[in-house]
């Protein structure tokens, strides 16, 4: 176990990360934009006149990692409220435990049914994947002028909702869904996945990858095979890890993500602040961590206690809140977010595109 702050007289919040396992450089993201989000709210006065604490366990980057460090952390009466993960399965691997433990869970996994299943408990602080969805077909279909499309996805909670969005965004537009692969996480190889793409007759190249060394063995191995269509992949295609681990192979890439440097002055703020603290360029997963750690304060501030129902209805008033990766407004659903950036990688750098936000 992992805390932030030491003092007998704090106010704790929870949070769920892989601290080990594949996603651990990720964790690293998640853990530093929740710390300095706490810096900021502790030197501001803290939270119901208390310094705030992160109380970190280790979800392992697996399922039943995650629903471990849950437990440990819901068994502690004196956590009112936590921060979840970013993945969507590991989300719904956590969910039945966080509906008996009665206490506000905010997460960043963008499976559109994590909000939509009766769980009052979980505040999404990412744009769930209807909205991405729409965006990859919008651009790919309206700006790109490709009707032909191949689909490559993880079969997890995540990749599976995102090619039925996707693929339904698509029929809609009158574009033509030529393939659709679907691989298991953690994958090495990738060969029969990209001759099929390559084979199908397809003019563009949509993916929905959740994790960072997937997406970077993917990409080396795609282009390897002679690959080399126009591709729009999902937040993970222009993350930090994946652009190291692919290097050249994402070149001329497009992706749709929450977060982006350029994307507001909120985004850019944020952006200043990780790297004067950390040395290194913020990513998504940073992001949503540091607004969260904000919302969530801000909220307990408002709900003046710890009362879970209080601080609930606290985070359901925020509206028009300016965050690193948007701007929040809870609708009746938990969801804070409702658009995504589209960002270009020209040669290794990310270049932020157009912000498309929707009211529906």
């Amino acid at each position: 176990m992992a805390s932030q702050g030491i003092a007998a007289e704090t106010l704790k919040i929870g949070m769920v990360a892989p601290l080990t396992g594949p996603a651990a450089e990720s964790g690293r993201f998640q853990v530093n934009g929740a710390k300095l989000a706490a810096d900021e709210v502790n030197k501001a006065g803290g939270v119901l006149g208390k310094q705030l604490e992160l109380v970190i366990e280790d979800d392992q980057t697996t399922n039943p990692g995650a629903v471990l460090a849950f437990s440990k952390l819901a068994g502690d009466s004196d956590i009112p409220a936590f921060i979840g993960s970013i993945r969507s399965t590991q989300v719904h691997a956590m969910a039945p435990d966080v509906i008996k433990t009665g206490k506000p869970m905010m997460i960043g996994g963008t499976d559109p049914k994590l909000t939509h299943m009766g769980n009052p408990w979980l505040f999404r602080f990412r744009p769930n994947d209807t909205y991405s969805a729409r965006v990859i077909a919008e651009y790919g279909v309206n700006v790109l002028n490709r009707k032909k499309w191949a689909i490559v996805h993880s079969t997890d909670a995540f990749g599976t909702a995102g090619k039925n969005a996707l693929a339904e965004q698509l029929k809609a537009l009158g574009a033509e869904v030529m393939i659709t692969q679907g691989y298991t996480n953690n994958s090495q190889d990738f060969t029969p996945v990209a001759l099929a793409v390559k084979q199908a007759g397809a003019e563009v190249l949509s993916s929905y990858v959740t994790f960072e060394t997937d997406q970077g063995i993917l990409a080396k191995q795609m282009r390897q095979l002679g690959v080399d269509l126009p591709w729009i992949g999902s937040t993970t295609i222009a993350t930090t890890s994946a652009l190291r681990l692919a290097g050249a192979a994402l070149n001329g890439t497009y992706g749709v993500t929450d977060y982006t440097e350029k994307a507001s002055p909120a985004s850019e703020a944020f952006a200043q602040k990780y790297m004067a603290a950390y040395g290194t360029k913020a990513d998504v997963f940073a992001a949503w961590p540091f607004d969260a750690v904000t919302v969530l304060a801000k909220a307990i501030n408002n709900a003046g206690g710890t009362d879970p129902e209080k601080i609930r209805a606290a985070i359901m008033d925020i509206s028009g809140l300016a965050g690193a990766e948007g701007t929040y407004d809870f609708d009746q659903n938990g969801d804070g977010l409702h658009g995504y950036n589209i960002v270009h990688n020209d040669n290794g750098t990310i270049v932020f595109e157009r912000r498309i936000d929707f009211k529906d």
